[in-house]
């Protein structure tokens, strides 16, 4: 049977390295998870309890396309705590997931052929959505004089339908200050192309507070999720916020893609959205893990990284250690059993000399994993030594 050609997307790369570790599980061994950018804690008890009240009192069928209008208004009131932006609720599209709005925003701006402009390393799923809707990512490679952001200047003259930017990014964890937010918007709103801001890291920052597009302007599209900050990867929902003239042009496409989003994940959402407590609780380990993989890593070998603003990654420069990051990643996991990810999944040019650790688990995991790293690149040196 004969494939399309936008079915030829990569793999990601990071679920081969989770397959692999849960094969060493199954065979006894204890791994230490620093693959996946996945909370070690689960939903909030609240959005638990809100779910199991909802499904005694009946079905959970179909909600309109657009989402549970008490879940948008809550999300609008969410930009007013967070950002004091004054956002109206009928801009809030409800979706299955960042990824579900990645698919609802590609499809409603971009044309077959178009080009999108990618930050280099970036999340690999940008890329591979984007061809396997016939359109074309373009790599932006970051410098890390600029913190590995894209700049204005990046941009200029690239022929761009649009702009995907993420602060705090994946995989290195660094975010854009209002200024460099701001220049990317005039930029890429001078050469005519669409400004895509993805948030789904925020709520996870540890000295700042992230910068949302929507207290610049309010013509881009930006996506967030429940999975990061409010512990709900599983759920598989997540929301948009559009320009009010985009409302209905996403809303026919989400009704045709989509349906909704899971109503039993709509009901737990709306509720994680005031289990405060707990939701702080879970950040104060992460910024415990942080200061750990700061201090740690670079006691290990790792010494050059980016220092993360927020999300609960670390992108380190390994290319004084090997040019083979698939195969380091592969010898971490045989010799120390801890999982990491190679770069290349985020930064298809550069990263065969690049390795993102996760800190997204319990301390005692971050505090483990690190004491193996050491040990092992202390057998590494000592084998090169000798040879």
């Amino acid at each position: 049977m004969r494939n399309s050609t936008r079915s030829g997307v990569d793999p990601f790369i990071v679920m081969d390295v989770m397959e692999a570790a849960r094969k060493a599980e199954e065979a006894g061994r204890h791994i230490i998870h620093m693959e996946v950018g996945q909370p070690g804690t689960g939903a909030p008890k609240g959005a638990t309890e809100a779910l199991a009240k909802a499904m005694e009192q009946g079905p959970l069928g179909y909600t309109v396309a657009l989402g549970l209008p008490a879940l948008r208004q809550r999300i609008a009131r969410l930009y007013g705590e967070w950002y004091d932006v004054d956002l109206n609720p009928d801009r809030v599209v409800i979706t299955p997931g960042s990824s579900g709005g990645f698919l609802l925003t590609f499809t409603a701006l971009f044309d077959s052929g178009d080009r999108v402009g990618i930050g280099a390393p970036g999340y690999p799923s940008y890329r591979q959505i984007l061809k396997a809707l016939g359109l074309v990512p373009v790599d932006l490679p970051t410098a890390p004089e600029n913190r590995l952001q894209p700049v204005a200047d990046d941009i200029r003259g690239m022929d761009l339908r649009g702009l995907m930017v993420a602060s705090p990014a994946n995989p290195t964890g660094t975010m854009l200050d209002h200024a460099a937010m701001g220049a990317l918007i005039d930029a890429a709103q001078g050469q005519g192309a669409s400004f895509i801001s993805d948030e789904i890291y925020h709520g996870l920052e540890y000295e700042a507070k992230a910068v949302t597009a929507l207290a610049l302007t309010d013509e881009c599209y930006v996506i967030n999720s429940f999975s990061k900050y409010f512990s709900m990867t599983g759920w598989r929902v997540g929301w948009m916020v559009v320009p009010e003239g985009q409302v209905r042009v996403v809303e026919r496409i989400a009704q045709n893609m989509f349906i909704c989003a899971p109503h039993a994940s709509q009901v737990a959402a709306l509720a994680a959205m005031d289990c405060e407590d707990e939701l702080q609780a879970n950040l104060d380990v992460y910024r415990r893990n942080r200061a750990l993989m700061l201090d740690g890593l670079p006691k290990a070998g790792f010494t050059n990284i980016a220092p993360p603003d927020g999300a609960f990654y670390v992108y380190a420069d390994v290319s004084d250690l090997t040019n083979d990051s698939r195969a380091i990643a592969a010898e971490i996991l045989e010799k120390a059993g801890v999982a990491v990810t190679p770069g290349l999944d985020f930064d298809p040019q550069r990263g065969h000399t690049t390795l993102r650790f996760s800190y997204a688990r319990a301390t005692a995991d971050i505090e483990d994993g690190l004491e193996r790293l050491r040990l092992f690149m202390a057998e590494r040196d000592a084998i090169a030594e000798k040879a």
